[in-house]
């Protein structure tokens, strides 16, 4: 697996705002007085004119975001995922997502690994929330590489796109040179025969280190990387259940609502299939720094391997 850095794909955010602004005069970046934290700081220092500070007023930012898409500008709007997701929501729904506008939403700070912000700001729920929107894709990459692709793709979607992004700094697991997003598609990063382990955003990294200590007990792990929730590719998922017999999906996110109900969605309707869903189960989150949190709600990849050698 390739590992050289660790970088938060609240970052890569940022960046791939920059970068791609610098071909397109028609992206504007809107932030609800955080840019510092989700990082489109850098976007307002290479392009001030194009940047607007919303304040702490999500709900206002939807509807800011959603009138410039009617001029022909393709806005990013951003803030917290508990409140770009959670107090925009009626917002985001009616405004944006009712008449399919070309909006994007980037989310960062999602899940437990916001650390020590704890439970308020620890969404855990907003795959759950933003999938059951009509026609919002809804993209987690998992590492610095695929996120800067992911920001570019919604970009060149013409339609509502949720992004979800992170504070912690996870390892780079994809060669720049030969990585490729496509909207829709997952991606196979090993091959396995015992168990199927699908896996989103942070978790990605932590599945793959997972397949190797599973390897050292003589269970062979497929790893499949879901980074669009919605639409999911329904058709390797079944690929991969169909492979193994066996469904695990890993997620830094509630196991209600998120990549696990999507996966066992699909598999219900075109290939019944048993499936273990490990992520955050149905409780608030807590303070206390990230990688803790991720080893006490075992989404680290001893947890994953132990909660996976359990269950077979």
């Amino acid at each position: 697996m390739l590992e050289t850095k660790a970088i938060a794909t609240r970052d890569s955010y940022g960046n791939a705002l920059v970068e791609i602004a610098k071909e397109h005069d028609n992206l504007i970046v809107l932030d609800a007085d955080l840019a510092a934290a989700t990082k489109t700081a850098i976007f307002k220092k290479a392009f001030p004119k194009r940047h607007i500070d919303c304040g702490i007023a999500e709900a206002n930012m939807a509807g800011i975001a959603a009138g410039l898409s009617t001029c022909g500008y393709v806005p990013f709007m951003s803030s917290f995922a508990m409140f770009a997701a959670g107090r925009a929501y009626e917002q985001v729904r009616n405004t944006i997502g009712y008449p399919h506008l070309n909006v994007k939403i980037g989310a960062t700070h999602a899940g437990i690994s916001v650390g020590e912000d704890g439970a308020t700001h620890q969404c855990n729920e907003d795959l759950a929330l933003m999938r059951t929107i009509p026609g919002m894709v809804v993209i987690n990459p998992c590492d610095d590489v695929e996120a800067r692709a992911a920001v570019k793709a919604a970009y060149e979607y013409v339609g509502p796109v949720y992004l979800r992004f992170g504070r912690l700094a996870v390892p780079v697991i994809n060669d720049e040179e030969t990585y490729q997003f496509e909207i829709g598609k997952g991606i196979t990063l090993r091959e396995g025969k015992d168990v199927t382990i699908i896996a989103t955003g942070l978790c990605v990294s932590e599945s793959l280190k997972a397949a190797e200590l599973l390897a050292q007990q003589g269970i062979d792990a497929m790893v499949i990387n879901i980074h669009t929730i919605k639409p999911i590719d329904a058709e390797l998922v079944v690929a991969g259940a169909r492979a193994t017999g066996r469904v695990f999906t890993v997620e830094e996110h509630s196991i209600i609502g998120g990549l696990g109900s999507a996966v066992m969605e699909v598999l219900s309707e075109y290939l019944p299939t048993k499936v273990t869903r490990i992520g955050v189960n149905d409780t608030y989150g807590e303070s206390g720094p990230a990688k803790e949190l991720l080893k006490k709600y075992k989404l680290d990849a001893e947890g994953i391997a132990e909660r996976i050698k359990a269950d077979l």
